[in-house]
């Protein structure tokens, strides 16, 4: 699949006059065409929802357009719920997903009518103790231990994630929530991150299935919804096919029509938590190149480092990297691209072969719109950079500013000879 960016030298060249580099550029058409997409590809549930994953993209401007079209969030924390709430969603358009999770915290989620999901058995006394009731709906976080495998193929090891209850611990929870007054419960799980594959989501929902018609005749309790939760991935390398969502929707409606009709449970809702799928293609990063350098290996440093896009430094995960204006021409040069921490990994690319670049160079690198901005830190005293939306007419927004030096001193009691600078 060849990786072309969403904008164009033309149109960064304008933007930069304005919003100096390095920023995270999002796509509202794109957002807005994958949004109606996974709409229509779970079209066969009426009960459908995307319960968008706040963590991957925290940005208000953002959580709007997905209102849109019926979505809800998904939080797993105090200030996500917060996020939400400001931004119009309430009662159970939010799914608060957490795990060691501060008592208070499920108190707000309670307040503004969230559906808790627990991510531990023990996690029900605790909720009990803080809100002095079960709520009538809620949900519980299964993990079946061992390896999830893929056609032969291993994915991930749930064994060794801290998510989720076990089986027995599950069947135990439902049979104790139901007894403490709750009526509609709902299953919850995430095995693998960031799969390109169509069976992820099928041979999940399978289990899941399977699960919930044991839960529901064995306990009594009514399964109401089924949380897929995230997963899905985008393919961060121009080789890798992109999953299709049409067809991950076709295979969960096969599973659902073989499972759960046939046990008298074609009632049940379908829900997601698809972060990185929704925006991770629909944003990019974007900065310039301002020193080369050559020693054992040849380096290009831009004004971007790892506090804008971690990913990178913490996994040694892939970014595509488009030289803007060179997209033709032939990648002839190998090179380090990198930030400017003293860390020795907050390299962007590693031997990558690219076009010749030359400071002042616009670099774009591509599928940062999930879990790019939000891992942001500020290590080294660096300062977030801004976020714009490019719309649909062409505009540009910024939908949050640049952090400055106030905003990195404002939780300190800044001495006189600091407040110069402020």
């Amino acid at each position: 699949m060849e990786k072309k960016p969403f904008v164009n030298l033309e149109q960064l060249k304008e933007i930069v006059e304005t919003y100096p580099t390095p920023f995270h550029l999002y796509d509202e058409k794109g957002i807005r065409e994958n949004a109606e997409k996974v709409r229509q590809a779970f079209a066969w549930n009426p009960g459908f929802k995307e319960y968008f994953a706040v963590k991957a993209t925290p940005t208000p401007a953002i959580l709007k357009i997905l209102k849109e079209y019926g979505f809800g969030t998904d939080c797993s924390s105090a200030t996500e719920l917060m996020m939400s709430d400001a931004v119009g969603f309430s009662g159970h358009d939010i799914m608060f997903s957490s795990n060691d999770t501060p008592l208070e915290e499920f108190k707000l989620a309670d307040d503004l009518g969230a559906i808790i999901n627990l991510d531990d058995f023990t996690h029900i006394a605790c909720v009990e103790q803080v809100l002095g009731h079960i709520p009538e709906t809620i949900s519980c976080r299964f993990n079946p231990g061992g390896v999830f495998t893929i056609s032969n193929g291993i994915m991930d090891n749930p064994g060794d994630a801290k998510y989720g209850m076990t089986e027995d611990q599950i069947f135990e929870a439902f049979r104790i929530l139901k007894e403490k007054g709750a009526k509609r419960f709902g299953i919850h799980s995430f095995l693998v991150s960031n799969t390109v594959t169509n069976d992820y989501y099928p041979m999940l929902a399978a289990k899941l299935f399977d699960l919930a018609v044991r839960l529901q005749k064995e306990t009594g309790a009514e399964v109401a919804f089924i949380n897929l939760s995230g997963g899905v991935g985008v393919p961060y390398r121009p080789d890798q096919e992109p999953n299709d969502i049409m067809a991950i929707g076709e295979g969960v409606r096969r599973e659902y029509e073989k499972i759960l009709i046939p046990a008298g449970m074609g009632n049940v809702a379908i829900y997601a938590e698809m972060g990185r799928f929704m925006l991770a293609p629909y944003g990019c990063l974007v900065t310039k190149a301002i020193h080369e350098k050559h020693t054992y290996k040849e380096y290009i440093g831009v004004d971007a480092c790892a506090v804008n896009l971690m990913r990178p430094a913490m996994y040694g995960a892939y970014h595509h990297i488009t030289v803007m204006g060179k997209e033709d021409w032939p990648c002839d040069h190998k090179y380090d691209v990198v930030g400017s921490l003293c860390e020795n990994n907050d390299k962007f690319a590693i031997d990558r072969m690219l076009p010749e670049i030359q400071k002042g160079d616009l670099l774009v690198i591509h599928d940062t719109g999930a879990h790019g901005f939000s891992m942001g830190y500020n290590y080294n005293g660096k300062l977030r950079s801004a976020e714009l939306l490019l719309k649909t007419d062409g505009s540009v927004e910024m939908i949050r500013r640049a952090e400055t030096p106030r905003d990195y001193f404002a939780t300190l009691d800044v001495c006189e000879e600091m407040k110069k600078y402020l």
